[in-house]
């Protein structure tokens, strides 16, 4: 078999529950985890071969996501800032919107002289936020908390792997009422969407993600904002930021709570989909 009849085996078995573009992703995404080959090298050899002893792996990889696991499970790993991290079902998979998260604080930072700055990210999951960061300010000294045990395994062999010095931390951060250090950026990614929200989740996330890392009560939606943005304004330094990703449908909501707490600047700022997305306050 070749690398193009897998292709067409994987678009024709997957097209009811995928658009064409996502399954030519995943192909290509299995084809380099896999063969370390890229698209260019199957345009410019359409006749190469399968390997026998990799057809098992292949299919395996499509039936699995006939069930909607996410190709980043089956995998065992995804790409952030350029990095590779691990990931399982203990983590949630880093996203594009993180990414542009950490953009914003490397701008900020550098925009303001930090050659040193203290940093502390809080549900750090996978490590993806504080490895990235620290990766960009290699003299930064970088903190992670996690109430998940399982999630900070991870986040530590990711921070192994890609030579990044963390110093992580296991708390529930619901329960923490005061912080070691001072910090010149506290940012988090917390728990944000509503019980309500489920119906609009798909599958494979709804299935595979840890609820633990994604879910907060539709009664009290921004209680993790309120206990972080609480904490900060004791513990960030004086020119420190405190950064958040968010739920797109409580932009403002968010924006009203850092105000009504006594943060005196605050920025929304929307993702590459046009969605509020992540704010930016100081003091």
């Amino acid at each position: 078999m070749t690398f193009r009849d897998l292709q067409f085996q994987f678009q024709n078995a997957l097209a009811t529950g995928y658009d064409a573009a996502e399954i030519d992703s995943f192909f290509y995404l299995s084809l380099e985890h896999l063969h370390a080959l890229k698209r260019l090298d199957l345009a410019l050899e359409p006749q190469l071969l399968v390997p026998d002893e990799a057809l098992e792996k292949w299919f395996s990889i499509l039936e699995q996501l006939k069930s909607h696991k996410p190709l980043q499970y089956i995998l065992g790993e995804a790409y952030f800032c350029d990095l590779v991290l691990k990931v399982n079902e203990s983590t949630l998979i880093p996203r594009p919107e993180t990414e542009e998260l950490v953009f914003w604080i490397t701008e900020e930072l550098q925009s303001q002289g930090f050659q040193t700055p203290q940093i502390l990210d809080i549900g750090t999951g996978t490590g993806c936020i504080p490895i990235a960061l620290q990766k960009k300010f290699p003299l930064a000294r970088v903190f992670a908390l996690d109430v998940s045990a399982a999630a900070l395994e991870v986040a530590r062999e990711n921070a192994q792997t890609n030579q990044a010095a963390i110093t992580f931390i296991q708390q529930d951060i619901l329960q923490v009422s005061h912080l070691d250090l001072t910090y010149d950026v506290i940012v988090s990614n917390p728990p944000y969407v509503r019980e309500l929200e489920q119906v609009e989740i798909k599958a494979h996330v709804l299935d595979y993600e840890p609820h633990l890392a994604l879910f907060v009560p539709d009664t009290d939606p921004l209680l993790f904002y309120r206990k972080i943005a609480s904490l900060a304004l004791q513990y960030l330094s004086a020119d420190g930021l405190l950064f958040f990703e968010i739920n797109q449908y409580l932009g403002e909501a968010t924006v009203a709570l850092l105000h009504d707490m006594g943060y005196s600047s605050v920025a929304l700022r929307k993702d590459m989909y046009g969605n509020d997305r992540m704010i930016k306050a100081k003091q």
